[in-house]
């Protein structure tokens, strides 16, 4: 199975970003790092190109539901963040998960295909400590959005948190 990729087009208005693959915790540190930073530069309008995107584990769904929650907050707009053909089961996730609501679905054509570039991975393997923390947030983060997530992901969070207490003992 391929590895995920990203690929990032940016006009003056809008920061597109191409998700291929299954969108997982492998590749959720670089599209967190990637979205932050297109934010920092002053863009607020983001289009996730979903069409070649398999499908979304929770730790990618939840750094993509806190950035969602971030810039609903941060421009008082719902649903900032436009899905560009996201298939039924990423579309019966979120809903399942509480968080549709941050994201506007939309079916067509990737207008800045021809613009896409390949985003470098920071780390071609990351370690376990660098990604059990976003791990983590992301389950964190769907706690936080909707109290019915508790019993989904207590357990989880509980096991990460644990985990991520001992990773940071081995490292001191």
């Amino acid at each position: 199975m391929a590895s995920p990729t990203l690929q990032v087009a940016v006009t003056d208005q809008v920061a597109l970003v191409k998700i291929s693959g299954r969108a997982s915790f492998n590749c959720s540190v670089d599209f967190k790092t990637l979205v932050y930073e297109l934010r920092e530069r002053g863009y607020r309008k983001f289009v996730l190109d979903l069409t070649e995107c398999l499908i979304m584990d929770s730790t990618f769904l939840g750094v993509l539901a806190g950035f969602g929650l971030k810039l609903a907050e941060a421009s008082g707009e719902k649903a900032t963040v436009t899905l560009l053909n996201p298939n039924q089961r990423i579309l019966d996730l979120l809903d399942n998960l509480g968080v549709a609501h941050l994201f506007c679905a939309i079916q067509g054509t990737n207008p800045l295909s021809d613009r896409c570039k390949a985003v470098q991975p920071a780390d071609a393997v990351p370690n376990k400590f660098a990604t059990t923390r976003p791990c983590l947030k992301s389950h964190e983060t769907f706690i936080a959005i909707i109290s019915a997530n508790v019993p989904r992901f207590k357990d989880v969070t509980r096991f990460l948190a644990e985990d991520l207490k001992r990773l940071a003992a081995q490292r001191s």
